[in-house]
């Protein structure tokens, strides 16, 4: 509608966004009827209708006409802007074409070329890495191999004939033994690798790397420890009985130095094939239950020998003198592991942290001189005392009571025996430990030279004797 001209069309009603057909033809009705008539009259709305609709035609017409050369004009210069726009378009189109067609060629094809060159050198690098690794594995394997041909004396590397290291017969093969653990550490850790950064990735997936660690890696490992153990649970300096008196007679300085070089590769082997400690442990940190176990099944096997010994002496009185000696020697071994523990370092250890502590990773692990980490802490520790002799005979003696109380209980003449000879009891149980704190310091004293053995001091040990005597000859007199 040409604005200014009048009309009487209410273009706003049907312009209306809300427009409604229906609610439009209900009003036109309604306003040309009477709501109450019937029938309706539907002819005066519906030519209202079709007069609007002829008026907005013809309006439609006469605006057409006389816009007709401005649209067609408006019309033409659109669809030559469109033309040029189309035309300049596809020239950059195409220009873009070719240029993603040369960058295609040039970039993504050798990118693909590149990245195919990328992936076989990864493969190639894994393939490089698991070689090697398989081949320091073999290489392990073989090294742990004649290791245990030592430990065993079956190898090509047994050592040398009795008496060519001082006087160590050749079938122990106890040098190697450290040795043959550290190897064994290495493949466990070869084997644990878990990432692809970690050397040893992936062996499980070599068929020969099972083999080896089925076959060679797990029976040599239990015969490591099966040797470490059986040289500690086998652990005395206690020689010969002399034939005159049955008394042990002191170790000489050779036998010392022979049973410390046998117990510090097989304390340190046990100490390194002890469960794995966690990420992040220290030395201080790390419990060897391995080697702690071995060495309180050593204590807790001479406690129960020597308490089954003394049972047995006190019912039979006559053997008692032999038993008492017997239980000496044990005690000398005991107060020996003590000394020798107390003077071992413990070994380097692969997985754990450096602490600043620690020892040389072959070899004896003796320590020198001064408060340094030793093997003996850890021991002390798990048995919550102060000194493996003083266990010895504090728990000796907590074992006896009931034994002796049985005996007192089962009357007869062992009963009668034991009262009679109470205060012999007294004094030769006393006479034992002190003995044993002789002996064990004579011993101990081989190991700085035969010359110092008598500048050797004797413990104070009254307390023990008396925690013995009180088992033993305390439950006589009740």
């Amino acid at each position: 509608m040409v604005e200014g001209e009048p009309s009487y069309i209410d273009y706003e009603a049907f312009l209306d966004p809300e427009f409604s057909p229906a609610s439009f033809a209900n009003t036109l009705v309604l306003s040309t009827n009477n709501a109450t008539d019937t029938p309706l009259d539907l002819s005066t709305p519906l030519s209202r209708v079709l007069f609007d609709l002829q008026e907005i035609d013809t309006h439609i017409h006469s605006l057409t006409t006389k816009s007709a050369l401005p649209l067609l004009s408006h019309t033409r210069d659109q669809n030559e802007a469109a033309d040029r726009i189309l035309k300049e378009a596809g020239s950059q189109i195409a220009s873009v074409t070719q240029g993603y067609e040369r960058l295609e060629k040039e970039v993504v094809q050798k990118w693909k070329v590149a990245d195919d060159a990328r992936i076989a050198a990864e493969n190639s690098l894994a393939t490089v890495r698991l070689a090697r690794a398989v081949a320091r594995c073999l290489t392990l394997g073989r090294q742990l191999e004649n290791q245990i041909g030592e430990v065993t004396g079956k190898g090509t590397g047994q050592p040398s004939p009795a008496g060519a290291d001082g006087g160590t017969p050749a079938r122990e093969g106890f040098r190697a033994l450290e040795r043959a653990a550290y190897t064994i550490l290495s493949l466990r850790q070869m084997f644990s690798a878990t990432t692809e950064d970690d050397e040893g990735y992936g062996l499980e997936r070599v068929k020969v790397m099972r083999t080896l660690r089925n076959e060679l890696l797990l029976p040599s490992e239990n015969v490591v420890k099966a040797k470490a153990q059986q040289i500690i649970n086998r652990f005395s300096l206690t020689s010969p009985m002399a034939p005159s008196s049955g008394a042990p007679v002191p170790s000489s300085y050779k036998q010392v130095r022979d049973a410390r070089a046998r117990l510090a590769p097989a304390a340190a082997t046990l100490y390194l094939l002890s469960p794995a400690p966690k990420d992040g442990a220290t030395a201080l940190e790390y419990k060897p239950e391995l080697l702690l176990s071995t060495l309180q099944g050593y204590v807790q096997t001479a406690i129960m020998t020597s308490v089954n010994g003394l049972a047995k002496g006190l019912s039979q009185l006559p053997t008692m003198d032999r038993t008492l000696n017997e239980v000496a020697s044990r005690c000398q071994d005991v107060a020996a592991l003590e000394s020798f523990l107390r003077n071992l370092r413990a070994p380097t250890h692969p997985l754990l942290q450096s602490s600043g502590v620690g020892g040389t990773s072959t070899g004896s692990n003796i320590a020198g001189g001064g408060p340094k980490p030793n093997l003996l802490q850890p021991l002390l520790n798990a048995l919550d005392t102060s000194s493996l002799p003083s266990y010895y005979w504090r728990s000796l003696a907590s074992s006896l009571s009931s034994r002796v109380q049985e005996i007192m209980n089962r009357g007869g003449v062992s009963a009668r025996t034991l009262r009679s000879n109470r205060d012999r009891l007294r004094t030769e149980i006393k006479q034992c430990v002190l003995r044993a704190s002789q002996v064990s310091a004579a011993s101990l004293s081989a190991d700085k030279a035969p010359s110092d053995a008598d500048n050797a001091g004797v413990g104070n040990w009254e307390r023990e004797a008396a925690v013995m005597v009180s088992s033993i000859v305390g439950p006589l007199g009740r």
